[in-house]
């Protein structure tokens, strides 16, 4: 397997893994349940007809989350392959990324899918999603390419 696509998948991976965890802990704590969770994903594709998809939704949901986690690593190994400091901070850049995806998904990707509701900016459900997506989405994702580079001669 290519290191490039060995980090895709690993940073998606662990990326999307401690995001969907997070987003599901929230969710319960204000009372939804994994599935209405993950049928929310699936409402960007699906609208309002995912809240009556039942589990069929809610694992498109949880496949929607793994690809767009996969995506968004690609995206971060593109720049980092182009800017090659990206890498060699995988803290910094990775913070960063993770709000640049949370900025990217709330007013660009959400607004344009089939998602059926306003997208809001409430105080502690922001602050948690944003320091969610730096930490633990964006972190991995740019550790992921950190090694690969590192095992690319001539990259990094």
């Amino acid at each position: 397997m290519s290191p490039y696509l060995a980090a895709v998948l690993l940073g998606g991976s662990i990326a999307g893994a401690l995001d969907i965890i997070f987003a599901i802990s929230f969710a319960a704590y204000n009372g939804a349940t994994p599935a209405r969770l993950l049928q929310t994903v699936a409402s960007g594709l699906l609208g309002t007809a995912a809240f009556t998809g039942g589990v069929s939704a809610a694992a498109l949901g949880l496949a929607l989350h793994f690809f767009m986690s996969f995506l968004w690593a690609g995206v971060f190994l593109a720049l980092a392959r182009l800017l090659p400091a990206l890498a060699l901070h995988p803290v910094v850049s990775g913070i960063a990324f993770g709000v640049v995806v949370f900025f990217s998904m709330r007013l660009v990707v959400l607004p344009l899918s089939a998602f059926p509701y306003p997208v809001t900016f409430k105080p502690l459900a922001t602050a948690l999603d944003l320091l969610s997506h730096a930490l633990l989405f964006g972190v991995p994702i740019a550790w992921a390419v950190q090694r690969a580079l590192l095992n690319v001669p001539g990259k990094a």
